[in-house]
């Protein structure tokens, strides 16, 4: 979706004739509230959750480019993009801060403390600081839970599914993440309590990743990615090198899948941002993100790859396949 104008350079445009205007006249015009989208990775895996916003906002009576502005920037994945949207977003004034990322709502809150801050999907919100408790989020932010490092067992218990002979395991994380570091954690407890050999492998930049995978040869038999707005932005890299390497994966989102992951199981993000389009509505009738709890997913989707699976060699048991909420072939 394109990137809309911001409220101050929309009056700008106006010309001179604005200044013209009765100021009874000018008083009558409401003000158009701006929400800023800081999409953490790039266009080709977030639109979509701009789309399920705007749409949502659509129905609570919120028309885009009429009664409300919403400013899209992608930081892509870079660290050094997300000081730079959070210091834009507060320059530009903008009314509610929108976010898919642990990282970002961190970015977002040390530039202020008074721009409301809502995420859409930050792994363990109590666990990276963003917010007091899920009851009672205290400060500038509230948003959706995805309780990511909750489902770190269940993933694992649908790899050995897949996998039955699963001994070893490669884990992926950028350390540079917060939510990436909780999830690596709670990945290495679950495999543990499966009983599986881990090999931990760590990167922080995107030159990191292939160099990552050489490390990895013949040394696991799967490999669980830990996502992140890094990783996220380069899914089709690492979706290409594992199936290269002969590694079955286990990722955290549908759209590792679709750049050519074997399998995903989490919440389905699309909701998740209606859901936050919900808060953004109450944010802007008045409501403080310090009184709205923090909400946690409904709808989790198991979703897998038969394309990959064959390239693979792999057998997907007729069980399986009928729990899946989507079958990519």
């Amino acid at each position: 979706m394109a990137s809309h104008i911001g409220r101050r350079k929309f009056l700008a445009t106006l010309g001179g004739g604005a200044a013209a205007w009765p100021l009874a006249a000018r008083a009558q015009q409401p003000a158009r509230p701006t929400v800023g989208f800081f999409g953490s990775a790039t266009p080709s895996a977030q639109s979509q959750y701009v789309a399920a916003l705007a749409l949502r906002l659509r129905e609570l009576g919120w028309i885009e480019s009429r009664t409300i502005a919403i400013e899209v920037r992608w930081a892509e994945g870079r660290p050094e993009r997300f000081a730079e949207i959070a210091a834009e977003f507060v320059r530009l004034k903008v009314d509610v801060i929108v976010t898919p990322a642990t990282v970002a709502v961190i970015a977002a809150k040390q530039m202020t403390t008074v721009i409301p801050i809502v995420f859409a999907g930050a792994g363990d919100p109590v666990g990276t600081g963003l917010v007091a408790s899920l009851a009672r989020p205290g400060g500038n932010v509230t948003g959706v839970s995805q309780q990511q490092t909750d489902l770190a067992g269940k993933r694992l218990e649908i790899l050995r599914e897949l996998l039955p002979g699963l001994r070893t395991l490669a884990i992926m994380a950028n350390i540079g993440a917060p939510n990436a570091v909780l999830n690596l954690r709670e990945a290495q407890a679950a495999a543990r309590t499966l009983g599986l050999d881990i090999v931990t492998s760590e990167v922080r930049r995107a030159e990191d990743i292939a160099l990552a995978f050489d490390a990895l040869k013949g040394r696991a038999d799967a490999l669980y990615v830990c996502a992140d707005p890094l990783l996220t932005t380069n899914r089709v890299r690492i979706s290409t090198l594992a199936l290269g390497a002969r590694l079955p994966t286990m990722n955290n989102y549908r759209e590792y899948v679709e750049a050519g992951g074997l399998t995903s199981y989490g919440p389905n993000l699309p909701s998740l941002f209606r859901r936050a389009a919900d808060l953004v509505d109450k944010i802007l009738r008045g409501a403080k993100p310090a009184d709205l709890p923090v909400e946690q997913p409904t709808k989790f989707d198991l979703v897998i790859n038969l394309t990959t699976a064959k390239a693979l060699g792999l057998e997907v048991s007729p069980t399986l396949l009928a729990r899946a909420d989507e079958v990519i072939e």
